[in-house]
C-alpha cells in the first residue's frame, strides 16, 4: 500500500529536503488475507465481542506450523478463492504454496491479537517498520535484532514460522501492528519455487527496517540486501 506524501502546506513549513515515505502495495492475495483479518479484527474488537469471533482466534492459535485444511470449521478465514490459487488450476505445488502462505498469515494474526484490545492488523505496516519500532521499544533490543537476525538467515521456510513465532510475540507484548496482508505476500514469496524467494523477502524486510529510521545507534541486522533496488 503506498503512502501518501505531506500536504503541501507541510512541505513548506519542513527545512530541509524532504522525501516521500515508503510503501508497498498488496497483491490481490495480499488484498483477500487483509480484508478476511479486518473483518474478524472488527468482530473480535466491537464493543460486544462476538463470541465465535473469540472462538475463532483462539481455534486459530492452535493451527500455527500446522498445515492448511486441519479445521474444517476455519474454512470461513483460511479457505483460499479459486482464482487466488495461482495460473493453473492443476498446479497443486502452486496452489499448496498460496494456501500455506494465507493459513500462516492468519493464523499469526491470531497469535498476535490474543488478549489485546488494540488492533494488531493495521494496514500498510510492514514486518520491517514493525521491527523497527520494536527494536526502539524494547527494553531488550538486542534480543530483537537477533531474532530478526535469525529470520534473515533461516534455511527453510518452517525455520522462517518458527521465527515468526516469537516475533510476533514480541510484536504483541509493545502493542506494535502489522499488516497481514503484506506478511501473506511475503510469505507466498519466500515460499517461491525458484530458489529466489528468501532473498527478495528478505531485502523488502530490509529496505522497510532502514527507511523506518530506527536511529544513528541501530545495527541493522545482517539480512541478505544484494537484491535491494538502488532506486
Amino acid at each position: 500500500m503506498d503512502v501518501e506524501p505531506p500536504e503541501r502546506g507541510d512541505v513548506d513549513r519542513l527545512s530541509g529536503p524532504t522525501r516521500r515515505p515508503w510503501g508497498r502495495r498488496r497483491s490481490r492475495l495480499g488484498d483477500h488475507v487483509a480484508r478476511t483479518v479486518g473483518a474478524l479484527q472488527a468482530r473480535a474488537l466491537s464493543a460486544v465481542p462476538q463470541p465465535e469471533a473469540i472462538s475463532a482466534l483462539a481455534r486459530l492459535r492452535r493451527g500455527i506450523g500446522r498445515s492448511p485444511g486441519f479445521d474444517f470449521t476455519l474454512e470461513r478465514y483460511l479457505q483460499v478463492p479459486e482464482d487466488l490459487l495461482g495460473r493453473r488450476p492443476d498446479d497443486d505445488a502452486e496452489a499448496a504454496d498460496t494456501e500455506h502462505a494465507v493459513h500462516d498469515a492468519v493464523t499469526l494474526y491470531a497469535l498476535h491479537q490474543q488478549s489485546r484490545r488494540e488492533r494488531m492488523h493495521l494496514d500498510g505496516r510492514g514486518l520491517g517498520q514493525a521491527l523497527a519500532d520494536l527494536v526502539r521499544k524494547s527494553a531488550g533490543p538486542e534480543g530483537v535484532r537477533r531474532r530478526f537476525a535469525a529470520l534473515g538467515t533461516a534455511s527453510s521456510y518452517h525455520e522462517s514460522i518458527h521465527h515468526l513465532r516469537s516475533l510476533t510475540t514480541m510484536l504483541r507484548e509493545h502493542q506494535i501492528p502489522l499488516d497481514y496482508g503484506l506478511l501473506a505476500d511475503d510469505l507466498r514469496t519466500l515460499r517461491s519455487p525458484d530458489g529466489l524467494g528468501q532473498s527478495r523477502v528478505q531485502a523488502v524486510w530490509g529496505r522497510e527496517f532502514f527507511r523506518s529510521r530506527p536511529g544513528p545507534d541501530t545495527v541493522v541486522p545482517a539480512t541478505d540486501l544484494s537484491e535491494e533496488d538502488p532506486s
